[in-house]
């Protein structure tokens, strides 16, 4: 049906879409009754890919053949699933075809046009990836928007806070994966400068930077940390085989463990206390919202640290910040919002549903559209359009690489944090690492710090009206280059080790 947009962001633990209609109003996309389709993977032999709830229901009897979190590991080529390798690339295709099949059967016919986001430090390989993922997927030509500028245009237009020139919003994005912080401005108007769908002018990251081990794995770690420290000494045999799982059911009880933490911590944000129960060890550990807190401030207090010094290094004083967006799920834990409102003295926004922000944001963002590798040709679609939960096939290989003349490649816009390569994670369950050093900052021109101030309430911030604005073109991009498969060997990793978004 024509006038259908579909706009995708893919994340860390869940991916969340949004499909507007002809008459421009966004509506999120259900799976299986919910607006977060996890983004796992599972894989079993010769047999096609299962992603979301259909991957998590597989892996009940093959936990080696799932991968949680695929976005993570975008730079490993490979990764080993059950008795196969499968490409990194087929493991996005596969949650990128689940989204276009859904999007195929509620508007009747492939949308006219699809948005993808990407974290605004991802450069031209990874962005290769993704969009060679969404052609294998069947979406065709994307158009790519970095999410802090999808966050800040769905602030300006859907939320209708005006933010007038000179002005900035702040998008403080806690996801599953990694800490990101953003410094958005509304796009300077001129040759290069395109509307969004609805009229509106688009907005460009200025300043930038983020934390690749804060994230919503290691709020979890907090809580699984806790239990481990609770259940003491006699549990020790048990936490032994959670840590380093032998066995199917070894493997089945560290995945349990952890998304029961997940669901505690997400309980924590609206209740006082909740209970977890620890497998193997035949425990039920109770834990309280100031135990959790108490527990999670360390982390919580580098991403304000952060926050503060990405606006001075900005040369942004606070009178001219429109206003602070909190995005991503674990935004919504109730002590973020209050350290940043004690450090920067301004009413973070904080909404219901922090997650489902970047997908809508991304309808209402001017983009450039992203053409594959001129290298590549063109995969057939994983699985007919119209089909409500798509396979990927696993025995087909992939369509050679043509050779021909790539066109001479064109900047793309400054990604102002580099790119950390990750180190290989385990294969089950999510795993938190250790200590990383906090991307470097864009812009030098540093602001006075304010001095914290204790707030005992977080309103919602306001700002007055004027037009949304449009980020910067992102330009085609050549060939990824070539990756080396990954040895089929798997090694156990440590609890400590995390995965990169």
């Amino acid at each position: 049906m024509a006038g259908h947009r579909l706009g995708i962001d893919f994340g860390t633990s869940n991916t969340v879409a949004a499909l507007a209609g002809p008459d421009g109003r966004a509506r999120p996309l259900l799976f299986d009754g919910s607006p977060l389709l996890v983004s796992a993977v599972f894989a079993d032999g010769d047999a096609d890919l299962l992603v979301g709830a259909d991957a998590v229901r597989a892996a009940v009897g093959l936990p080696a053949g799932l991968e949680a979190n695929p976005k993570r590991r975008i730079d490993d080529g490979t990764v080993w699933l059950g008795e196969r390798e499968v490409p990194v690339g087929a493991l996005i295709a596969a949650v990128l075809a689940r989204v276009g099949a859904e999007a195929a059967r509620v508007a009747g016919g492939r949308p006219d046009e699809v948005v993808l986001t990407h974290p605004a430090a991802w450069q031209r390989a990874r962005l290769g990836i993704l969009a060679e993922a969404a052609e294998r997927a069947g979406l065709g030509t994307v158009r790519l928007v970095p999410e802090p500028v999808a966050a800040a245009a769905y602030f300006a237009t859907v939320l209708d806070h005006r933010v007038r020139p000179g002005r900035a919003v702040v998008v403080y994005d806690l996801g599953a994966g990694t800490f990101d912080v953003s410094v958005v401005r509304p796009a300077s108007s001129g040759p290069g400068t395109s509307a969004g769908p609805d009229g509106s002018i688009g907005f460009e990251v200025v300043a930038s930077a983020g934390l690749e081990d804060v994230g919503g794995l290691d709020l979890d770690a907090v809580v699984v940390r806790h239990a481990r420290g609770v259940t003491g000494a006699d549990a020790a045999a048990a936490w032994q085989r959670l840590d380093w799982p032998q066995t199917a059911a070894d493997q089945l009880a560290r995945q349990q463990l952890w998304s029961a933490a997940r669901s505690v911590k997400e309980q924590l944000s609206r209740h006082p206390r909740g209970d977890l129960h620890v497998p193997l060890a035949d425990r039920r550990v109770h834990l309280t919202r100031t135990e959790f807190e108490a527990a999670a401030r360390a982390h919580l207090d580098r991403t304000t640290d952060l926050t503060r010094t990405v606006l001075q290094s900005a040369g942004v004083p606070p009178e001219d910040v429109a206003g602070v967006f909190l995005v991503g799920g674990s935004s919504r834990i109730p002590l973020a919002a209050t350290l940043l409102h004690r450090a920067l003295r301004i009413a973070p926004t904080v909404l219901d549903q922090p997650e489902l922000v970047v997908a809508e944001g991304a309808l209402h963002a001017p983009a450039k559209s992203v053409a594959l590798p001129v290298a590549l040709a063109p995969a057939p679609p994983v699985a007919p359009p119209v089909a409500p939960a798509p396979r990927i096939g696993a025995s087909a290989p992939a369509p050679p690489v043509a050779p021909a003349v790539a066109p001479a490649p064109q900047p793309v816009a400054p990604a102002p944090a580099p790119v950390v390569a990750p180190a290989r994670a385990p294969d089950v369950g999510p795993v938190p690492h250790v200590a990383s050093t906090p991307a470097p900052v864009v812009a030098s021109v540093p602001a006075p710090v304010v001095t914290p101030a204790p707030v005992a309430a977080v309103p919602v911030a306001t700002a007055s009206p004027v037009a949304a604005p449009a980020p910067p073109a992102v330009d085609v991009l050549p060939a990824p280059p070539a990756r080396q498969p990954a040895p089929p060997a798997r090694q156990p990793d440590p609890t400590v080790r995390k995965r990169l978004m």
